[in-house]
């Protein structure tokens, strides 16, 4: 039972404000923020999904840099409360094609009405876009998709090729198009979220990925779609070893945990053939989630060394090779390292020849950033820096300082070679074939090497 919702920007300015029930002070996304911006509780440097402040409980979550946050008095289950807000988040991008500060003003009253459908004094009564049609009214007010972050979700996918247009996925499910022509489109996206733990010496110790098939479909008629996936899929953790290729499904073979799959799917022949029929419902779903903790080959390898260069000076040598196609690019990489709480400077040294890297030494958290604006795979950089303390160490600085942790994302790469073969429409249109756009994408989850 939801008794607010409320999202709120990075500046903590309050955009959407809904009260069900009158249960909870007004001043509760006030609070909030002030509560998230200075989180200092259990030595955590950023506020956990859920926490409690005066018998209030506060879920939220984080979606392209807005804050979707829901409060309430009673015990509810977390886990259900954070599903909904990312759904809610999804449903107002289904409609509104672009997800941001701008498009939420622009068009806060079809929003409040979506919010009105989606939650009933407190209670769910629907997150599907397709069903919320029936009851919505208000046209969206289409936001101009040449104004998007050139690193927002859209974009990343069309870097590096042309084939590939990321802005054309932030339509609207529901807007008339000028002209009253529809592009008839469906986009298939596999995104992985990859976690690995590196030892000192540079052995994985720990690794996964967490997997989605999203899709998103402008296809007029609601027609049957049939997803084919890799014939040499596995599921199940007893299949063997994929990344060492001696299980024994074969040589090769992609072998997941195990998955699940959206309502709509169908597995009749999905056993005989890994293929997946579907009626796609409106909006943007996911077809099948999946996790794998077999081994795979990482998609970069960091290196870590610490010199001792006098009793008040030490120094740190970062480097991080690209071990993929020099075909495909990462973005958006950051390279962080907590340090000693006794560093008072850090002088910075990039390899001759280095464009789009920046550095930073975060005094007030004792943290060395680097920051790349691309790598090219099978390219190697590196980062020397000297760290100067206010004292003496007398422990062994390795102690003290790291593990060293990495952001990034790679579009058109997966680390599980999970791919789609084919993407079948049964019903085509008369006058033109439909487009048929799948996409790729890595990030990283939890990217850590120890020293």
């Amino acid at each position: 039972m939801i008794s607010q919702f409320f999202v709120l920007s990075q500046r903590g300015d309050n955009i959407v404000f809904r009260d069900y029930r009158g249960e909870v002070q007004k001043g509760s996304a006030e609070i909030f923020f002030r509560k998230v911006k200075f989180w200092e509780d259990g030595g955590l440097e950023e506020a956990p999904p859920v926490f409690n402040v005066d018998g209030v409980n506060y879920f939220h979550v984080k979606v392209v840099g807005l804050l979707f946050v829901a409060t309430t008095r009673v015990n509810v289950s977390p886990s259900f409360v954070l599903e909904l807000l990312q759904r809610i988040a999804r449903v107002i991008k289904d409609y509104l094609g672009i997800l941001n500060e701008d498009s939420l003003r622009k068009n806060f009253v079809l929003v409040y009405e979506l919010l009105d459908e989606v939650i009933d004094f407190g209670f769910v009564q629907t997150t599907s876009t397709e069903l919320l049609k029936s009851y919505i009214f208000n046209e969206p007010l289409v936001i101009d998709a040449a104004r998007l972050s050139p690193l927002g979700p859209a974009a990343i996918f069309a870097q590096g090729t042309k084939r590939m247009p990321g802005i054309a996925v932030t339509k609207s499910v529901v807007a008339t198009e000028p002209g009253g022509r529809k592009r008839e489109e469906i986009f298939v996206d596999i995104i992985e979220k990859i976690s690995i733990t590196f030892s000192s010496s540079g052995y994985i110790l720990t690794s996964e990925i967490d997997g989605t098939i999203q899709m998103k479909s402008y296809l007029s008629g609601n027609p049957e779609i049939r997803l084919a996936l890799n014939d040499d899929l596995a599921i199940g953790r007893d299949q063997g070893s994929a990344y060492g290729y001696r299980s024994s499904a074969g040589s090769g073979t992609v072998i997941l945990d195990d998955c699940n799959f959206h309502e709509s799917v169908r597995l009749d022949s999905f056993d005989m053939d890994r293929t997946l029929s579907l009626i796609p419902p409106d909006g943007e779903f996911p077809v099948m989630n999946y996790r794998m903790t077999q081994e795979f080959r990482p998609p970069f390898r960091i290196n870590a060394l610490i010199e001792e260069a006098g009793s008040l000076k030490v120094g740190v040598i970062l480097k991080v090779t690209a071990e993929f196609a020099s075909s495909v690019t990462a973005n958006t990489i950051k390279v962080q390292m907590p340090l000693p709480n006794y560093t008072t400077r850090v002088s910075f040294e990039l390899e001759p020849g280095a464009v789009g890297q920046t550095t930073d030494f975060r005094e007030a958290n004792k943290r060395l950033e680097w920051t790349l604006k691309k790598i090219v795979g099978g390219s190697e950089h590196t980062l020397r820096a000297k760290l100067t303390f206010s004292q003496e160490s007398h422990v062994n600085i390795t102690k003290e300082a790291g593990p060293v942790s990495m952001t990034f994302t790679i579009p058109m790469y997966n680390a599980s070679r999970l791919q789609v073969k084919y993407l079948q429409i049964a019903k085509k249109s008369a006058t033109h074939e439909p487009y048929r756009w799948v996409r790729y994408v890595t990030q990283a989850n939890s990217y850590v090497a120890r020293i």
